[in-house]
């Protein structure tokens, strides 16, 4: 299948595709003599594979790890258990990080009276430093 078929197939870009095997999570698929990707039907399994990992907010190198464990059919789960609870405990603590800055938002608009610039309850709180800018991650980070 061509690679707008694995697409289309998994809702997942092309483009992604391609990147997911610039990065090693998808094996280099052969190519036709017209030099077109020929993708085999196990492909739409291991794309949705990564694809799904990438929504639960999994790295890809924990996708990549997860993938070679789920290669290895021998192997304890234990290894899988231990990835996946140290992903939620950082999931946590961004969702704890998101209340902080939740509720502080909120205090801010609160306050925020709709005067003269120069009395902005918005831009005095931004001015100033304190507890949510000492968050752990930046919310803007990718989540590579």
């Amino acid at each position: 299948m061509k690679i707008g078929e694995l697409a289309a197939a998994t809702d997942c870009h092309f483009e992604t595709i391609r990147y997911y095997e610039k990065v090693g999570l998808l094996p280099k698929p052969e190519r036709t003599a017209s030099g077109y990707r020929a993708y085999r039907k196990g492909d739409i399994a291991r794309v949705r594979f990564i694809t799904r990992g990438r929504a639960l907010g999994f790295s890809l190198d924990e996708i990549r790890s997860l993938l070679h464990l789920s290669e290895s059919p021998g192997l304890a789960c234990a290894e899988v258990d231990t990835l996946a609870r140290r992903h939620l405990a950082e999931v946590r603590e961004k969702l704890a990080h998101l209340q902080r800055m939740e509720a502080e938002l909120v205090a801010t608009v609160e306050r925020c009276r709709g005067g003269q610039r120069a009395t902005c309850a918005v831009l005095e709180s931004l001015a100033h430093e304190g507890r949510v800018s000492e968050a752990p991650f930046s919310i803007h980070s990718p989540l590579a």
